[in-house]
């Protein structure tokens, strides 16, 4: 029987396969809200027959969006527009919803990838951005702002109102991003974060405030919603976030009420090296599983089927979670079904597509 296609569970949430839709940045709201943009492609991703679609990267302020076309979460206009797009999708698709909400600290204020994704001006529409500490991502860019104890406390009950607005529209899964080298792995990381006060230096200071934002947010949602964390296992570069911070800051997420840990790498610094290869986070993802009883996401050129099952069939991780690979192809599990005698939930209106004498597609 197929690993990929067997039932999982993340806190209290029951998903059908172990099928995860990554959180991909679509650069594509007005003022934070979603457009017909994410009614088409969330749409479309809600009806791959994937056990669970996790929401872009979702900021909980305007200053916290990557780009001035991210979506957000932060007011009652963002939280109705992204309503109209859920209503529509749990309309036609059982699929579990998740969000990942996130801040984008020293790498917010950039254009969209396509315009060349660089920092714009405060005059072309930009603005001063803050982290842990006031080095900028790129030594070209604009500094940050160093965060003061007041910036912490909007930014944490940011979060907490974005979860709980998260809850009110009915989404059944929270992803505190702390990973790519946005606020929160700016925290993590020895890199970004220079600070001399309780939120700096040891790994114990420089996990304080993501913790905080997380027990935040784990308390102040039901126990029925599973509130998850995506982090980078590492920056990439000597000196800076690795693996062995991961493990201890893992064991701490555990330890607060964490659901599951979503691994993924780099982001922090543009010095990083990286020799990218079909699976390459995957041994990220085998390492803290084994020091952890959460489930484990692996994520990372993921691409084929039998990949996929082998993956969690040697105990690497728990789940898979698929980023471009179903960009590139929406229908990925639904052809993975065919592939591993799975069986995948397919909307009746599509039931004729299934090909003639593949068993176990639909189900």
């Amino acid at each position: 029987m197929s690993k990929l296609f067997s039932p999982a569970k993340l806190g209290q949430v029951e998903l059908d396969n172990r099928i995860v839709i990554a959180p991909m940045c679509q650069y594509s709201a007005v003022d934070g809200k979603a457009t017909a943009w994410h009614r088409i492609h969330l749409g479309n991703l809600a009806l791959s027959g994937a056990g669970l679609l996790i929401i872009e990267a979702t900021a909980v302020e305007p200053a916290g969006r990557i780009s001035p076309q991210d979506l957000g979460l932060w007011d009652d206009e963002t939280q109705a527009a992204l309503r109209e797009v859920i209503e529509d999708i749990r309309h036609y698709s059982p699929i579990k919803i998740g969000i990942q909400l996130g801040h984008a600290g020293r790498k917010a204020s950039v254009s969209a990838p396509w315009s060349g994704g660089k920092q714009l001006a405060i005059e072309e529409g930009g603005w001063q951005t803050f982290s842990a500490s006031n080095l900028p991502h790129d030594p070209a860019e604009r500094a940050p702002r160093e965060m003061t104890a007041q910036d912490l406390a909007r930014v944490k009950q940011g979060f907490v109102d974005s979860a709980l607005r998260a809850v009110a529209l009915g989404i059944e899964l929270i992803e505190i991003h702390a990973a790519h080298g946005y606020l929160l792995h700016q925290f993590l990381s020895p890199l970004s974060n220079q600070r001399s006060d309780e939120y700096g230096g040891s790994l114990d200071n420089r996990m304080r405030f993501p913790l905080e934002v997380f027990r935040a947010v784990r308390d102040a949602v039901p126990s029925a919603v599973a509130v998850g964390i995506r982090i980078s296992a590492t920056d990439w570069v000597d000196g800076g976030w690795d693996l062995a911070q991961s493990t201890v800051l893992t064991q701490n997420i555990e330890a607060a009420g964490g659901d599951y840990v979503h691994v993924s790498s780099g982001g922090l610094s543009p010095l990083q090296s990286i020799k990218v290869t079909a699976g390459y986070q995957v041994p990220f993802a085998k390492a803290l599983r084994e020091q952890t009883r959460m489930p484990v996401i692996a994520v990372g050129l993921i691409t084929e089927p039998q990949h996929a099952e082998s993956i969690l069939q040697q105990g690497e991780a728990d789940l898979i979670a698929l980023a471009r690979g179903v960009l590139y192809d929406p229908r990925w599990p639904w052809h993975a079904a065919a592939a591993l005698h799975g069986a995948v939930q397919i909307a009746p209106q599509y039931r004729r597509a299934e090909p003639h004498g593949v068993k176990g597609t639909v189900k």
